[in-house]
């Protein structure tokens, strides 16, 4: 079935399941309400970051989910980030075991550098300078930060490595220099964004992409009110949502959904292949093309400001 469909990583020796849930979720409560929900459920990828400030609660979910049977460790896929002030390498061994006892986890399956951009080092996520402009530390670069990350896996606190909210450009220079290849890429995709050439360059590669905001955001232009999307919806007797997660891993990519909204985790999860006239419907009639978040070009997680048209 296709929500039980996982996909083979480069480095690991596991598969990645291509069904994700993401926990960027405010409320350290909400979010382990809804990760405990999601593991009934049936999902078993997690996707979780240092940044985000809830891999407690998380890790609750997880360990209680453990504990009573719901799940076995083997069985998950987690993966958390390395945020932007711990890209030096003397720093990024210790943000690894930061999370891992956050996360009451003894290794996990992937740890990626949540944006290429390094930020001053320290304790505060967002430094800033007097103007409230963000504070980059020039004294790092990329690869370093990957050549730290290289280690990690080669002590087995780690399965695999890869990098978030990453350009084409970036990708291509890791790649070249790795002596450990990047197992996923996640980024920003949807119908909206679909990143046709960066999804080649990753097949091309052995690379997982990992498509986060599969739906959007529910932001304007709203894919899911999209007449393509809304009429495959009607033909499939699905939403359309589910339209456009089925989409996501029938191109071959894996997606991480997130809601606190019990039903709708439900919904997320119980998706079904659409038919092959469908998803060539979806490339070839869909014209609109949007990016909703700004990380990648700033590093620092946010939308894009829209007008909306009169």
């Amino acid at each position: 079935m296709l929500r039980h469909r996982t996909i083979p990583l480069a480095t690991g020796g596991k598969e990645m399941p291509a069904v994700g849930f993401g926990t960027l979720i405010p409320d350290p409560a909400t979010t382990k309400r809804a990760v405990a929900k999601a593991l009934s459920v049936g999902f078993r990828h997690f996707d979780c970051a240092e940044r985000y400030r809830n891999e407690e609660a998380v890790g609750e979910a997880i360990a209680e989910a453990i504990a009573d049977g719901t799940v076995q460790r083997e069985d998950l896929f987690v993966t958390t980030k390395l945020w932007n002030t711990n890209h030096r390498p003397e720093r990024v061994k210790a943000a690894l075991e930061a999370s891992l006892r956050r996360l009451k986890l003894d290794y996990l399956d992937a740890y990626l550098i949540h944006t290429p951009y390094a930020f001053l080092p320290g304790e505060e996520l967002d430094p800033r300078d007097e103007n409230g402009q963000v504070i980059y530390d020039a004294g790092i670069s990329l690869i370093e930060t990957w050549h730290a990350l290289e280690e990690l896996v080669e002590s087995g606190r780690c399965r695999s490595i890869g990098l978030s909210d990453i350009t084409s450009d970036k990708l291509k220079e890791i790649v070249a220099n790795a002596r450990i290849m990047p197992a996923i890429v996640q980024v920003e995709s949807h119908p909206y964004l679909p990143e046709w050439e960066l999804l080649d360059y990753c097949q091309a590669n052995g690379i997982v992409l990992l498509a986060f905001a599969p739906l959007g955001h529910a932001m304007e232009p709203n894919l899911l009110t999209d007449p393509v999307i809304t009429g495959i919806a009607d033909r499939v007797n699905k939403t359309p949502a589910q339209v456009a997660l089925a989409w996501a891993v029938q191109r071959g990519t894996a997606f991480l959904t997130t809601s606190i909204k019990p039903l709708r985790i439900e919904e997320n999860f119980a998706i079904s292949a659409l038919p092959d006239q469908e998803m060539v419907r979806i490339r070839s009639d869909i014209s609109t093309n949007v990016r909703f978040n700004s990380v990648v070009e700033t590093g620092v997680p946010g939308f894009i400001p829209r007008v909306k048209s009169t």
